[in-house]
């Protein structure tokens, strides 16, 4: 039997693409900076790619479901041509008031990603743009880390008493690449 995996799970919109808000059309798909070099930094750590993300645009009849099939096989594409391999595309289809098991802030991607490919949640890092992001991976049991920006921190109409801080909170994915490889420098000095 082969040992677990350790993963970052990754939020689609506002974390690898610019958030288009539905994005239906596949020729609007735009690259975050530094996305990329970012993920070359942590597959070189030993990290797989896992793809969290929710659509609820396909609920609400704004997402077809064959564009979004389409917008993960170009992304797919893109990433492979500069040498990162995204494992897997797991997607909510689900409306916003469903609270589907499936759908962040629950962990129902990652639980199946994690199954799937066999990963130890506990050295895995869950990284998106919004407090669904973050909560989705602590529920799941992973480390987290908050892309800022895009949601203010801590995020307004959540009560203190059931907020839980990401591990890392950066402008940036990159920067958060190079955090997390600081992070696992140090559990390894710790651990010896």
């Amino acid at each position: 039997m082969s040992a677990l995996q350790k993963a970052v799970f990754l939020d689609r919109d506002g974390t690898l693409i610019i958030d288009k808000v539905y994005l239906n059309d596949p020729e609007q798909i735009e690259y975050l900076p530094d996305v990329f070099e970012a993920l070359r930094l942590l597959r070189d750590a030993g990290f797989i790619f896992l793809i969290a993300t929710n659509q609820s645009g396909i609920a609400r009849r704004l997402v077809e479901p064959v564009n979004l099939d389409e917008t993960h096989r170009r992304m797919r594409a893109e990433f492979a041509r500069h040498g990162v391999d995204l494992k897997a595309f797991y997607y909510a289809p689900y409306a916003v008031e469903s609270n589907h098991w499936v759908r962040k802030p629950n962990p129902g991607m990652l639980l199946r990603g994690a199954l799937d490919f066999r990963v130890d949640l506990e050295a895995s890092w869950m990284l998106g743009d919004r407090y669904s992001d973050v909560e989705a991976g602590r529920r799941a049991g992973c480390r987290t880390g908050l892309l800022l920006g895009h949601e203010s921190w801590p995020p307004s109409g959540t009560p203190s008493e059931n907020l839980q801080w990401p591990d890392l909170a950066c402008d940036g994915l990159l920067e958060m690449a190079r955090q997390i490889l600081a992070f696992e420098r140090a559990r390894a000095i710790v651990a010896n």
